[in-house]
């Protein structure tokens, strides 16, 4: 039974509306970086300083339930760091709208202790499972952690990202035949006006 009812719920295009102005605001820095890929870039969007911030973590995770419609999954996660705020917040914002996703996460690495886990949380052999992130880049994390889903028994049905940066993750994603969705792009994101930016 949800918690909310539908009039708590924002409306979703306006969710939409008001996450990209969240993430122009707090998250774009413009100068030259590094990209986990390996490229340089001359903009940046740290996605953390959203999806640890309370309004914008809600906005992700009600926008992400959104975009999983269709897909039937019961379980989501995906790789360290960029999937842990959001696998937390989803699960919360699931129970909440009476639709429960269970999440995990994947480590970068088997831990050497304990249990040994590459994911660790509450994945199911038989699950039909997502996997996300904040940022897609080129898709190498995305696809090591949706390897390391199948490994534990569980298929994948499909990808999602805050934010495909278009740098090749949705082609590369798409090439093993898994359907690949975001919420933003890093040219929409990119062509509004970005606070404090010069």
């Amino acid at each position: 039974m949800p918690i909310l009812s539908p009039a708590d719920i924002p409306d979703i295009e306006e969710a939409r509306r008001r996450l990209l102005d969240l993430i122009r605001e707090r998250s774009v820095r413009r100068g030259r970086f590094r990209l986990s890929s390996g490229r340089a870039a001359t903009a940046y969007v740290d996605l953390r300083r959203v999806t640890t911030h309370p309004e914008a973590a809600f906005l992700c995770a009600l926008l992400l339930i959104d975009l999983m419609r269709g897909f039937r999954p019961d379980a989501a996660g995906g790789p360290t760091l960029g999937a842990d705020p959001l696998a937390g917040s989803l699960g919360v914002m699931s129970h909440i709208l009476g639709v429960p996703l269970r999440t995990f996460i994947v480590r970068s690495d088997a831990k050497e202790h304990g249990t040994g886990r590459l994911v660790e949380g509450s994945l199911e052999p038989g699950d039909r499972t997502l996997v996300l992130d904040d940022v897609a880049t080129s898709g190498a994390s995305l696809l090591r952690a949706a390897e390391a889903v199948v490994s534990e028994g569980a298929t994948v049905v499909g990808v999602l990202a805050i934010l495909d940066r278009e740098a090749g993750a949705a082609q590369a994603v798409a090439a093993k035949g898994i359907p690949f969705r975001s919420l933003f792009t890093m040219s929409e994101v990119m062509e509004g006006p970005i606070p404090g930016a010069t």
